[in-house]
């Protein structure tokens, strides 16, 4: 197995007492390509702020590269859920796309010419390509995905976080999204993705964590993409078809 690059021990996340993530253990190599997948209520966000520290858990201690967040941040990559940010703040498609570079940059120090070409290569690949003075108000639900995964790609970080990266885009965004993210593998990087459709699991990720507040399992998709690892997670009422191996 690759070197391990996000390690987490007895972590446990509670709301006003009420547990939400409940004593996770993970060891999660370089290079894969992992989908968190888990009932609504599982704690599947809630994990990745955790891990990133967006919220404090009770108990737990999380390292990446053998070293804690604060020490490894820059190294990492996060495109938050659409919901979670003002798409009326008034900023362009190109400032967002470099906002990837500000932990380089500073907050002073300006983007170069050379890293607003980079932005628009950027932009090109995940298909914005004359998008860049846009306002981001102006864009569509799967537009606005793929700025933030325009930014997370500006940063080159080596492990990113994507929460629901998928979520209300069409078809043809989700296709591009996917390419990326495949391209990035090949690259080595490390990707966590919040994931809702199980009937993708096997096309899209090596790799898989499933959750339900405790950890069901976390693994290659081959062995532990299960459906009785899925019916600990969803219950035995889940009407899920997979392919020979899961069954």
């Amino acid at each position: 197995m690759n070197e391990i690059v996000i390690e987490v021990n007895d972590l446990t996340v509670a709301y006003r007492e009420k547990p939400v993530l409940w004593d996770i253990d993970l060891k999660i190599p370089r290079g894969v390509m992992m989908a968190v997948v888990g009932p609504n209520g599982a704690g599947k966000s809630t994990l990745i702020k955790a891990l990133l520290e967006i919220i404090n858990p009770i108990a737990g201690e999380v390292k990446f590269f053998g070293e804690p967040y604060r020490k490894a941040r820059k190294r990492i990559g996060y495109v938050p859920q659409r919901e979670s940010v003002d798409w009326d703040f008034p900023t362009t498609v190109l400032d967002v796309t470099l906002m990837g570079k500000y932990g380089y940059l500073g907050w002073i120090k300006r983007p170069t010419k050379k890293d607003k070409e980079e932005a628009l290569e950027v932009l090109k690949k995940v298909g914005l390509t004359g998008f860049q003075n846009r306002q981001i108000s102006q864009l569509s639900g799967g537009q606005q995905q793929r700025v933030f995964l325009a930014r997370a790609l500006m940063q080159d970080a080596e492990i990113y976080f994507m929460d629901e990266p998928f979520q209300g885009v069409d078809a043809k965004t989700e296709k591009a999204i996917i390419n990326v993210l495949k391209e990035m593998k090949r690259k080595n990087k490390t990707l966590i993705v919040v994931h809702h459709d199980l009937q993708t699991i096997r096309e899209y990720f090596d790799w898989i964590t499933i959750l339900n507040i405790r950890l069901v399992e976390c693994g290659p998709v081959d062995k532990v993409y299960t459906v009785e690892n899925l019916h600990k997670a969803y219950g035995s009422t889940l009407q899920l078809s997979l392919d020979e191996k899961g069954e």
